[in-house]
C-alpha cells in the first residue's frame, strides 16, 4: 500500500524557498519547433487532436512550463544532451540557481504585479487565470529537479514514489484543473490521478535507465537492485542481463498495477477530461507493451511506444462501461 508523503514531499520542497528574493536567473528560452518535438516524444498524447483548440492551447502551456523545468534540471536547455554524462559540481550548482531563478519568476504568473519575464510563463498566464491554477504543483516539479541536482539514487521503492510524488503527479493535477474537476487533497480523484502519474514517470525510468545511468543517475531501487542481484556496473553494459531484465519486467508490472489502481478515475470523468485523461494512461500501457517487446533489453536503445498501441488502448479504455473501470483495480474485469 502507497504510503502518504506529505512529510518527505515538504522536506524536498523546502529547498525550493532556500534563496527567497533571490534575482531570476534566465532560463533559456526554447523554441516552439523545440518544444513541439519533445512533445512529439513523449509515450502519452499531450494534447490530443480531438481536443477543443483551447483546452489544447491549455495544456501545451503548461506541458512547456513543465518541459522547461525537466530540461533545465536536466541540462537540456540547448535541446537533449548527445553524450550525458554525470553532472559536476558546478553545473549542478548553475542548475541549481536557474531553477531558482525560474521559480522565482514562475511566483509572478500568479501574484499581483509585474508578469514573468520567462516567455513560456508569459504563456502561462492566460492559462493558470482562465483554469484556476497555483503555483503549488510547480513548485513540486521544481523540488524534484532540485532534488536531481544531488540525490541520485532510491534506496527503496517507497523512497522513488516519494520522488514521485514531486516529480509526476503535480502533472496530473493541473491536468484536472484545466478541464474544471475539482479533486480536492486526499480525494479519491486525486488519489487516483497520482496513481497513474506515478505509473507513468515510473514506466518512463524503465525506459531510460541507460540515459540516466550516463547521466548518473539510478532510479530502480537500489534495494530491488541487489535483491535481484544487479550491479550497478550491469548498467554500463551494451545489453541488458537476464537479472536486470527481470527486475524491469518486476517493475513494469508494478507500474501497471499503479495504471490498474488509478482506471477508476477515468470511471468519474466525463467529456474531454475523460478522452484527455484515457490517452495519458493508454501512452502508459503503450510504453509498457514496447517494453515487454524489447523483452526489456533498455540498455540497447530506450524501446519506443507505438502509436497505434495508445489508439488500441484509447479505444478499450473510452468504451469500457464506467463501472467496470471502477471495479478494475479489484482485478474483477
Amino acid at each position: 500500500m502507497r504510503r502518504d508523503h506529505a512529510a518527505d514531499g515538504s522536506r524536498i520542497r523546502s529547498v525550493v524557498d532556500r534563496r527567497t528574493g533571490a534575482a531570476p536567473v534566465p532560463a533559456a528560452a526554447p523554441t516552439e519547433a523545440r518544444l513541439r518535438d519533445a512533445e512529439r516524444s513523449e509515450n502519452f498524447p499531450v494534447a490530443l487532436r480531438v481536443l477543443p483548440a483551447a483546452i489544447r492551447a491549455h495544456l501545451r502551456a503548461v506541458y512547456d512550463v513543465v518541459r522547461v523545468i525537466d530540461d533545465i534540471g536536466d541540462g537540456d536547455t540547448d535541446g537533449p544532451q548527445q553524450d550525458p554524462r554525470p553532472v559536476t559540481a558546478e553545473e549542478a550548482a548553475d542548475r541549481t540557481a536557474r531553477l531558482h531563478g525560474l521559480c522565482t519568476d514562475l511566483r509572478r504568473v500568479f501574484d499581483d504585479g509585474p508578469g514573468p519575464e520567462a516567455p513560456v510563463l508569459r504563456r502561462l498566464v492566460p492559462t493558470a487565470r482562465a483554469c484556476g491554477l497555483t503555483r503549488e504543483p510547480f513548485e513540486r516539479l521544481v523540488a524534484a529537479n532540485l532534488a536531481d541536482q544531488y540525490v541520485t539514487r532510491y534506496r527503496t521503492w517507497d523512497d522513488l514514489l516519494g520522488y514521485c510524488v514531486l516529480s509526476a503527479d503535480p502533472i496530473g493535477r493541473m491536468v484536472l484543473a484545466v478541464f474544471g474537476v475539482g479533486a480536492p487533497p486526499g480525494s479519491d480523484l486525486q488519489r487516483w490521478s497520482d496513481r497513474i502519474c506515478t505509473a507513468l514517470q515510473i514506466l518512463e525510468h524503465c525506459q531510460d535507465v541507460a540515459e540516466d545511468r550516463a547521466r548518473g543517475r539510478i532510479y530502480l531501487p537500489v534495494d530491488d537492485l541487489t535483491a535481484f542481484g544487479v550491479d550497478e556496473s550491469d548498467l554500463d553494459a551494451p545489453h541488458a542481463s537476464p537479472a536486470l531484465r527481470a527486475l524491469l519486467a518486476e517493475v513494469t508490472g508494478r507500474a501497471c498495477a499503479l495504471l490498474d489502481e488509478g482506471a477508476p478515475l477515468l470511471g468519474r470523468l466525463h467529456g474531454w477530461a475523460r478522452v484527455a485523461v484515457a490517452g495519458y494512461a493508454a501512452g502508459g500501457r503503450a510504453a509498457a507493451d514496447a517494453l515487454r517487446r524489447s523483452d526489456f533489453d533498455v540498455l540497447a536503445g530506450a524501446p519506443e511506444a507505438r502509436r497505434r498501441d495508445v489508439v488500441r488502448h484509447l479505444v478499450r479504455d473510452l468504451t469500457r462501461p464506467s463501472r467496470e473501470l471502477e471495479f478494475r483495480k479489484q482485478g474483477t474485469v
